[in-house]
């Protein structure tokens, strides 16, 4: 009987973690890749630890808080792609749509082979693709 109460309880915990992740997500963020996503940044770049702590905070939908470190990053490494397309990916998300289509333009012109960015559906819609 301890054993089946043992694994229901892991078995509980495991689900209440899933829903805990799941719940906290704002709506529309995926992590498969979708329109929506963040970008990582490269390990070589100046501008990685920024990024990165960026990306933690659009993830929780704090899209002002990541704004500011993406224009973090951005001012460590101008020519981080990364950052200028998490940063009009925040910049859309306040509705701030000039900015936004400024920055995807600008992360397009950085990195036209990346898919990630030339192949993103939201950057395609904001330049007009």
């Amino acid at each position: 009987m301890k054993q089946i109460s043992l694994e229901l309880s892991l078995i509980l915990a495991c689900l209440i973690a899933v829903v805990a992740c799941d719940s906290g997500k704002p709506a529309g963020t995926t992590t498969s890749g979708g329109a929506d996503t963040a970008l990582m940044s490269p390990a070589s770049s100046p501008g990685r630890a920024d990024n990165d702590e960026g990306v933690g905070h659009y993830k929780q939908g704090h899209w002002d808080v990541a704004t500011d470190w993406f224009k973090k990053a951005v001012k460590a490494d101008p020519n981080l792609a990364e950052a200028h397309y998490n940063l009009a990916l925040s910049l859309d998300k306040m509705g701030k749509h000039e900015d936004a289509t400024a920055a995807f333009k600008k992360a397009a012109e950085l990195a036209p082979a990346n898919p990630a960015i030339k192949d993103s559906a939201i950057l395609k819609k904001h330049l007009g693709m």
